[in-house]
């Protein structure tokens, strides 16, 4: 085997940008989730809201997501296969989530649901190759 074989493609810079983008994403849900709990009249919402409880609790679990979405973000940028999964599964929920999150603040939702695609992509399309798989 040669050197060369064990060098991973240029498509790694991808895997390394979902990290990142992990990372990012935990800020930002953190920044969401402290803003319902420090006041929970920041955002205004219709009375159609998909939500079913308040934006306090809103923001406490936003805030325990956003840790665990930055730790599996820095598991990503170490080549752990299992965050990979887990970071996949994190950025989905993050995605459902905003959705219903989308009446309340449309502008934020949409950015952290573009974030959300972009994670996904790049873990699930070129994601093995932090490894060198």
């Amino acid at each position: 085997m040669s050197a060369q074989n064990n060098r991973p493609a240029g498509w790694a810079g991808w895997a390394y940008f979902a990290g990142f983008m992990m990372m990012l994403l935990g800020i930002l849900e953190g920044i969401a989730g402290l803003a319902g709990i420090f006041n929970d009249k920041f955002y205004t919402v219709s009375e159609n809201s998909l939500l079913v409880f308040s934006f306090k609790t809103w923001g406490w679990i936003n805030l325990v997501l956003a840790i665990i979405i930055f730790m599996a973000g820095l598991e990503l940028l170490r080549g752990a296969a299992w965050a990979r999964i887990v970071a996949v599964f994190l950025a989905g929920m993050s995605f459902v989530a905003n959705m219903g999150f989308i009446n309340a603040y449309p502008t934020w939702s949409i950015t952290m649901m573009v974030v959300d695609v972009l994670i996904i992509y790049g873990l699930t399309v070129h994601g093995g190759e932090l490894r060198g798989e």
